[in-house]
């Protein structure tokens, strides 16, 4: 996937995207835990948004939360994702796009393991890995 021309209509999203993507992408949707592709990979490389293909974490900042979700300690740019206020599921979350696309990855929470105690507990269907080159 390309950045250089992203979707401009849901029904443009629909066709791009797989209907378990799209549900997560684009209307918030969670995967159930320990379901997705990536929650407990461990294979090296780089984690892109399966929106937009934008670069979102490295493996090497991925951990086991113990949650059934992919876990990442921090983004691989402070920029690459944005910080939303999410109020559904009866508490308040802290919800986490992608910068480019604006896709729904997941939340982070303040119990995370990395030096800013952030655990990034994103959804499989929301990231497309890119193994690293031997």
């Amino acid at each position: 996937m390309s950045t250089d021309r992203l979707p401009t209509s849901e029904e443009e999203w629909r066709e791009r995207l797989g209907l378990q993507q799209y549900q997560v992408l684009r209307l918030g949707g969670t995967e159930p835990a320990f379901t997705g592709a990536y929650w407990d990979a461990k294979d090296p490389g780089l984690y892109r948004c399966g929106g937009c293909a934008s670069e979102l974490f490295r493996s090497e900042t991925k951990y086991d939360s113990g949650t059934g979700w992919p876990s990442f300690t921090e983004p691989i740019r402070p920029d690459a994702v944005t910080y939303h206020r999410d109020a559904s599921a009866g508490m308040v979350r802290t919800e986490v796009r992608c910068a480019t696309c604006d896709g729904h990855l997941g939340h982070v929470f303040p119990d995370g393991p990395g030096p800013d105690g952030q655990r990034f507990c994103m959804n499989s269907a929301a990231l497309e890995l890119e193994p690293e080159q031997g």
